[in-house]
């Protein structure tokens, strides 16, 4: 882990891939990830974690299957969300956004149960970001 501040400016920096996040720190057992995302991620269920999003940069929208039905969050910039553990969701970003996530550590980003995963979307337990 490191031992200095991270500028998240800094981190988004080092990486152009989307929907790969970058582990920029930890917390008890728990990875703070950034990513970059833009166009659609996948339907898919984390069964025993939540999933919290904090929109740095842009706008992020989470399609959310619930039990009385489909229904759609957006998130701006500085706004954040939970997704609750078992409940199926799609994030998207038609123009593209900065994220920040916190999930538990070895928490795949294609969730426990998932859609076909198309190539622009890397399967990942997050990479963790290079400090210089």
């Amino acid at each position: 882990m490191n031992t200095e501040p991270i500028a998240l400016d800094r981190a988004f920096a080092s990486f152009d891939a989307l929907w790969s996040p970058r582990i920029v720190t930890s917390v008890n057992d728990y990875d703070v990830r950034v990513t970059k995302v833009e166009g659609a991620h996948i339907w898919h269920v984390h069964d025993d974690t939540d999933e919290f999003f904090l929109v740095v940069d842009g706008e992020l929208h989470i399609d959310l299957r619930e039990p009385a039905g489909e229904r759609r969050v957006t998130l701006r910039q500085g706004s954040v969300f939970t997704v609750p553990r078992g409940v199926e969701h799609r994030p998207h970003a038609p123009e593209g956004a900065r994220i920040l996530l916190f999930e538990p550590t070895g928490t795949p980003t294609v969730g426990d149960r998932h859609d076909e995963i198309p190539d622009h979307v890397h399967a990942t337990t997050g990479r963790l970001f290079k400090f210089d």
